[in-house]
C-alpha cells in the first residue's frame, strides 16, 4: 500500500488499509502510550489513521455521540489520530465488578455479567444476561473464542476499508499461555487479521532483554510468525549502554528493535487499569505549577473500591496551584478544600467501605460545617438519601450518606448520553454512563447539571464536566470562597489544549525515538517473511 508514504491514502476508497498490532511483554510496558504516539505520528504526516482494541478491561471509559461505550484509552487515541471515537474502535470492553466478574459490552452496549471462567470458555458458572438484553442460550457462547472473533475482525476490517492504516492495541501480554485458546486480543487478532506485532517492553522494571526473548519463545511456531520486532520503553541513561545487548537479542531472535523510547514525566494520558482500587498520593507525574493567587488549593479523592472514571480530576490537576492526592483515610481529609466522590462500578460496596474507614463520617462532619464536597456518578448516588439496587450489587434498599435529597433506583438499561448544559453561568459538556436513576425530592436543594447543590455539598452524573474551562473555573472560586482560600483559578488554562500537547509529545516519542521508515514498511507491507523460530515455542495444540 503506497496510501501512507504518499500521504494521501485509501482511506474511504474502500481499499483495505494497513495494520500493526502492539503488544506489550507485561501489563503497563506501555501498549497505550505507543499506539497513541504512533497514531499521532501518522496523523501529522496526514495519513487517515484509527485505533483499535479487541477487548480491554477498564472501568474507565466514554461515551461516543452515537451513545456507545467505550474504553478511555480509546478514546484518548482516537483524539491522537484526530478522529472521532467509535464502538468500531474497542468492541468487547469488561468492565470489572469484583476480582472474578465484569459486565460485558459489547459494540458499545451492556450485554450481561460474566465470571472471568465463563468469558473465557471455562466450565465455571453461566453468565448472568441483563434482563431483556439477549436471549439466555447466547450467554453460553461468550465464552467460545470463535463467537467474538469473528465480531472483532469485522469490526476491524470495516476500520482498514475507512482508514489508511489501523493501529492495534494488545492486552497484557501476548504470552498468556493458559488463555491463549480463547485470545481475541493478541496473537489470536493478529493471525486472523495477518497482522505484524512489535512487542514493547518496559525497561524501567528491569529484564527487559528476558522479557522480549521470553515472550517470544513462549509462542507457537505459527503465533512467531507475526512477531517482527521490538521496542524498548521508558529508558532512562545513555542509550549507546543499551547497543551491544539489543544486537546480541537481534541475534538470538532475529528481530530488530525499532526504538528506544526515553522515560517521559508527565505524559498524563489516560488510563485503563480497571482493578486498580488506590492511587493515594499521586495523579500524575507532573511539574507542579505555581499558583495564580496567594493560596493552593487541596483537593481529596476517595479511592473508593472499582473507581470509574477517576480521569474526571485530571482537569483539576491541570490547574496552577491546584493540588491533587486520592485519600483512604477519614485524617488525611482534615486539610482538604475539596473532597471528591468520584464514580465507582459498586456504589453500594463505596458506600459500606465509606463507612468502614470512617471516611463517611468525616464527609457528614466537613458538609455540616459547609465544607465543599463533589459527588461525581456513583459518588453523586452515594451522597443520596436512598439507595435501591437490584441490579448492580442485589443489595436492595441501603442508605446512602444522606447528604443530598436524591433517591437513586438502579435500572436494568444503562444511561449512556453525552449531555450539553449550563451551570454557575458556564457552558458545560459532559458524558453520562450509570445504571442508577436520581430522583431529586420536590422542592429540596438547588439544580445543578442532572444533580443537585445543598449548601457546600454538589452532586451530578456527568463525568467530564471539570474538561469545560469557564465552568472549572468558576467551581473552582465557589471552593476557595467556601474554603477561605486566597486561591485564583489561572484565566489561560485550557484542558483541550494541554491534552493536545501532551499528544502531541507522544507523537514526538516515536518520531524522534523509533525507526518510523521500519514501521512505514510493517504497516504498509505486513508480515515480513522467514522470520526464525525461537525454541522452545509451544505445541501448536495449545494455542
Amino acid at each position: 500500500m503506497s496510501g501512507i508514504r504518499g500521504q494521501g491514502g485509501t482511506g474511504g476508497s474502500g481499499t483495505r488499509g494497513g495494520g500493526l498490532l502492539v503488544a506489550g511483554t507485561t501489563s503497563d510496558a506501555g501498549k497505550s502510550v505507543v499506539t497513541a504516539g504512533i497514531c499521532r505520528w501518522l496523523a501529522r504526516k496526514g495519513v487517515s489513521v484509527a485505533p483499535f482494541k479487541a477487548q480491554n478491561m477498564s472501568l474507565n471509559s466514554f461515551v461516543t455521540r452515537d451513545g456507545a461505550e467505550i474504553g478511555r484509552a480509546q478514546a484518548m487515541q482516537a483524539a491522537a489520530a484526530r478522529v472521532e471515537p467509535s464502538a468500531l474502535m474497542n468492541p468487547v470492553l469488561l468492565k470489572p465488578g469484583s476480582d472474578r466478574s465484569s459486565q460485558v459490552v459489547l459494540l458499545g452496549k451492556p450485554v450481561g455479567e460474566l465470571s472471568a471462567r465463563g468469558y473465557f470458555g471455562g466450565s465455571g458458572p453461566a453468565a448472568r444476561p441483563l434482563p431483556g438484553t439477549v436471549a439466555p442460550g447466547e450467554t453460553a457462547s461468550w465464552g467460545r473464542r470463535e463467537a467474538l472473533l469473528g465480531t472483532v475482525t469485522e469490526c476491524l476490517e470495516e476500520l482498514r476499508r475507512t482508514h489508511d492504516a489501523v493501529i492495534c492495541e494488545g492486552a497484557g501480554s501476548p504470552a498468556e499461555i493458559n488463555l491463549r485458546r480463547t485470545d481475541i486480543v493478541n496473537l489470536g487478532l493478529a493471525r486472523a487479521a495477518g497482522l505484524p506485532v512489535v512487542v514493547v517492553g518496559d525497561i524501567d522494571r528491569g529484564g527487559v532483554f528476558a522479557s522480549f526473548f521470553g515472550t517470544t519463545a513462549l509462542l507457537s511456531a505459527a503465533d512467531q510468525r507475526h512477531v517482527a520486532a521490538y521496542l524498548v520503553n521508558k529508558f532512562r541513561g545513555d542509550v549507546s549502554l543499551l547497543e551491544p545487548g539489543l544486537e546480541m537479542l537481534r541475534d538470538l531472535t532475529g528481530r530488530p528493535t525499532l526504538g528506544v523510547l526515553p522515560f517521559a514525566h508527565g505524559l498524563g494520558i489516560d488510563e485503563e487499569d480497571g482493578l486498580r482500587v488506590s492511587l493515594r498520593g499521586t495523579v500524575r507525574e507532573s511539574v507542579v505549577a505555581p499558583p495564580h493567587g496567594a493560596d493552593v488549593l487541596r483537593v481529596a479523592v476517595a479511592a473508593v473500591p472499582l473507581m470509574s472514571n477517576f480521569t474526571d480530576v485530571d482537569a483539576l490537576a491541570a490547574e496552577p496551584g491546584v493540588v491533587v492526592r486520592f485519600v483512604d483515610r477519614p485524617e488525611e481529609l482534615a486539610d482538604a478544600d475539596l473532597v471528591v466522590l468520584p464514580g465507582t462500578r459498586g456504589t453500594v460496596r463505596a458506600l459500606e467501605w465509606l463507612r468502614a474507614r470512617g471516611l463517611a463520617g468525616a464527609i457528614a462532619r466537613r458538609a455540616a460545617e459547609g465544607r465543599p464536597v463533589l459527588g461525581i456518578c456513583g459518588g453523586f448516588q452515594a451522597l443520596g438519601e436512598r439507595i435501591e439496587d437490584e441490579v448492580e450489587s442485589k443489595a436492595g434498599t441501603v442508605a446512602g450518606l444522606g447528604l443530598l435529597p436524591v433517591r437513586v433506583r438502579f435500572a436494568v438499561e444503562k444511561t449512556l448520553a453525552r449531555p450539553v448544559g449550563e451551570a454557575l453561568g458556564e457552558r458545560v459538556e459532559g458524558y453520562e454512563i450509570h445504571h442508577g436513576v436520581a430522583e431529586l425530592l420536590d422542592g429540596a436543594g438547588e439544580p445543578f447539571l442532572d444533580g443537585c447543590r445543598v449548601g457546600s455539598v454538589w452532586g451530578t452524573h456527568w463525568h467530564g464536566s471539570l474538561e469545560s474551562d469557564g465552568f472549572r473555573r468558576a467551581f473552582l472560586r465557589r471552593v476557595a470562597d467556601a474554603a477561605g482560600r486566597a486561591f485564583v483559578p489561572a484565566p489561560d488554562t485550557r484542558f483541550g489544549e494541554l491534552r493536545e500537547e501532551q499528544l502531541d509529545r507522544l507523537g514526538d516519542l516515536i518520531e524522534e525515538h523509533a525507526d518510523t521508515a521500519a514501521l512505514l514498511r510493517l504497516i504498509e507491507d505486513g508480515v515480513p517473511q522467514d522470520l526464525p523460530f525461537v525454541p522452545p515455542g509451544v505445541p501448536e495444540a495449545t494455542a
